[in-house]
């Protein structure tokens, strides 16, 4: 068989889907909606790679994962090969291979995506994190010599996270000194557990200090320290991951009413505070039997998936651009003050 045979063998390969819970089911559970996939699946999603010569999916990750290279190790079944070789550009992969957005990133420029369905890169990703951890076989990737530089980092969120990692593969010594008393920001804080089980962003945080992080919390940097004391501490480097962790109103009457919550007050009395499981955790939220969210983006479909596994009867999105505009600023398409919903 040639090579464009093989070609034709592989494209002919649908892409295959991911279990997940059946709709009716986990509108009232938290627990996680997709359910992963089987070690055949995923060795069959992976030999629909074409092995590009010049991939685009590597130019379209941020950090530059060598996915041909880990997916070829997932068709082999080689799953510990292919979860070494993702830990080697990326500390988090069980965590993008949640919630990172694959399909504008490298799905999107995916060659068998121009005919029909990319590759499910994320997919495989979460399937080769998965299966490393719960082999209980954690690898730690080599690291450079100590460099004997000292560096601190400001917030444990997915950029302190990232680049914690990254820098302590370099030799540096790392501390990551974060205001809350557990390390994740908003993967702990914001992401529900239907979308992001809290316990996979442990372990990731756990491998992260296994590698060599050392992680400080319950310290929020600006009152305790300032930057100034961290560098007078003999911190060589400080990068500020700090978040955009305050919420933005719109300043109408009616907004301070009992009842109503910013997004982030929301989910976090959800999410990190355990409101869900009120009264084994003392932290009381308003449940209301019509909830309405304001927005149309991520935040609020988030907020409008809990509301509903709060006990909400009737969740609303209300969001000030039609379909048809919402469509064309997902495609990045330019828009009129009108069609963004911008009325004078």
């Amino acid at each position: 068989m040639d090579k464009e045979e093989k070609k034709e063998k592989k494209e002919k390969i649908p892409r295959q889907k991911m279990p997940e819970q059946v709709a009716k089911v986990r509108v009232r559970n938290f627990d996680e909606v997709p359910q992963g996939y089987s070690a055949e699946t995923a060795m069959l999603e992976a030999k629909r790679c074409i092995m590009c010569k010049k991939p685009g999916c590597v130019a379209g990750c941020p950090v530059d994962i060598d996915i041909p290279a880990f997916v070829k190790l997932i068709a082999e079944g080689d799953f510990m090969g292919a979860a070494r070789q993702l830990k080697q550009t990326n500390s988090l992969p069980a965590v993008c291979g949640r919630v990172c957005p694959q399909e504008d990133q490298c799905e999107k420029v995916c060659i068998l995506g121009k005919k029909g369905d990319p590759v499910a890169i994320g997919r495989l990703e979460r399937f080769a994190a998965d299966f490393e951890r719960q082999s209980g076989h954690i690898s730690i990737p080599d690291k450079a010599p100590s460099t004997g530089k000292r560096i601190a980092v400001v917030g444990a969120g997915p950029a302190g996270l990232t680049i914690a990692g990254d820098l302590v593969k370099m030799g540096h010594a790392v501390t990551i000194f974060e205001a809350l008393h557990k390390s994740g920001g908003v993967l702990i804080y914001g992401i529900p557990e239907f979308r992001l089980p809290k316990a996979i962003v442990d372990a990731e945080v756990n491998f992260l200090e296994k590698l060599g992080v050392k992680i400080v919390t319950n310290f929020p940097v600006g009152r305790l320290k300032t930057v100034d004391d961290l560098f007078a501490d003999g911190f060589r480097a400080v990068f500020l991951g700090v978040g955009a962790g305050a919420p933005v109103f719109m300043n109408i009457p009616g907004e301070n009413f009992s009842g109503i919550y910013s997004a982030n007050e929301y989910l976090t009395r959800s999410n990190l505070m355990k409101a869900y499981a009120f009264p084994e955790y003392d932290t009381p939220i308003a449940l209301g039997k019509n909830v309405c969210v304001i927005g149309g983006g991520n935040v609020a479909m988030d907020s409008v998936r809990t509301a509903l596994r709060l006990g909400a009867e009737n969740a609303y999105i209300v969001y000030r651009r039609t379909e048809k505009a919402a469509s064309r600023w997902n495609s990045g398409s330019p828009m009129s003050p009108a069609e963004e919903g911008l009325f004078p």
